[in-house]
């Protein structure tokens, strides 16, 4: 019997132009840049423009994936979109991009997993091409999350920003974990809902004046306890994936964590004993972007000629929910 691994033969990334830094947001709510550098790492990230959407930010990374790859888009069996942000309830994103990259014969969803999105869309493309069931998926994580934020909380509107990463998953008549997508592990805890949220817009609360005016449509977090859980459940799932498969952190190459705080990125790696290189960090310059953190990463890699083929990546995420993910890749 035919036995598939999984590719990914291509990475790309696009940010909207508008660049907001810290002392920008000095002037907006009560904080200041040495606050948010000591506490986050972030010193600016990326907000949409009007009309740059989910879909425009994603569909833009896919056509610039597709001629990186040199792939016609009517090649794509699937596309999956992983977004907390779609431009709207229904239809789902990926069928936009899908009319908008001319991906006729491709099925399209979008997949809700928050920060962990792109982890979780790994995890099921991973699925679909082993099974021998489709060879050629287009997985984007896409985020304009600018849209949710109360630039009147500085708890949380320092910390996220918009943007769209790319991936190209091909499957190749290979030994399953010889190339490609060696493992991929999720976890989800729905006892930790209650701490990172949007508690406006769903069958809950539907909008409403009411909803509008108690600012329920914004992104509401408890810092604290999400900090606590995203250490202890990426650290945990990172060293669980590396045992399951008999690696250890001299096996890695590249370590792409979630970027969601530089002090859950350090103490992840401490805890892995990875060295300064190994550990890849956009946060910086791009915040949170959510499901796009990771495969905005991996396009930096790939544009700086560091992914050639053969590296291992171990790529770790956390996000609302709670869920957890990690994945073990054998580049090219």
């Amino acid at each position: 019997m035919q036995t598939w691994s999984t590719r990914i033969i291509g990475a790309t990334s696009v940010f909207p132009e508008r660049i907001l830094t810290n002392a920008d947001l000095e002037k907006m709510v009560d904080t200041n840049d040495s606050w948010i550098v000591s506490r986050t790492g972030i010193r600016t990230r990326r907000i949409a423009a009007p009309g740059e959407t989910t879909s425009t930010l994603g569909a833009e990374a896919a056509k610039k994936l597709l001629q990186q790859v040199n792939r016609d888009p009517q090649q794509i069996d699937g596309i999956i979109v992983a977004t907390v942000t779609p431009d709207m309830p229904v239809p789902s994103s990926a069928c936009i991009i899908q009319d908008k990259i001319g991906a006729k014969k491709a099925w399209c969803y979008d997949l809700n997993a928050a920060c962990c999105g792109f982890l979780f869309g790994l995890s099921t493309a991973d699925q679909f091409i082993k099974t021998g069931k489709y060879k050629n998926i287009l997985l984007i994580g896409s985020e304009v999350m600018s849209s949710i934020l109360d630039f009147e909380d500085r708890t949380t509107c320092v910390l996220f920003g918009d943007g769209a990463g790319a991936v190209y998953l091909e499957a190749d008549e290979i030994e399953s974990g010889q190339h490609g997508v060696i493992d991929t592990l999720m976890y989800s805890d729905g006892s930790g809902a209650e701490y990172l949220y949007v508690p406006g817009g769903g069958s809950r609360h539907p909008a409403s004046h009411d909803t509008v005016e108690k600012r329920m449509h914004y992104v509401r977090q408890e810092g604290g306890p999400v900090f606590k859980a995203a250490v202890h459940g990426m650290t945990k799932i990172t060293e669980e994936i590396l045992q399951k498969n008999s690696m250890s952190n001299s096996d890695i190459d590249f370590f792409v964590p979630h970027q969601a705080n530089l002090r859950i990125i350090d103490a992840c790696s401490k805890r892995l004993n990875l060295e300064p290189q190994q550990v890849i960090i956009n946060l910086d310059r791009y915040g949170n972007t959510t499901a796009a953190t990771i495969p905005t990463c991996l396009a930096e890699l790939v544009e700086d000629g560091r992914l050639s083929k053969g590296k291992i990546v171990l790529m770790a995420g956390f996000g609302a929910g709670f869920t957890c993910g990690a994945a073990l890749v054998r580049w090219g």
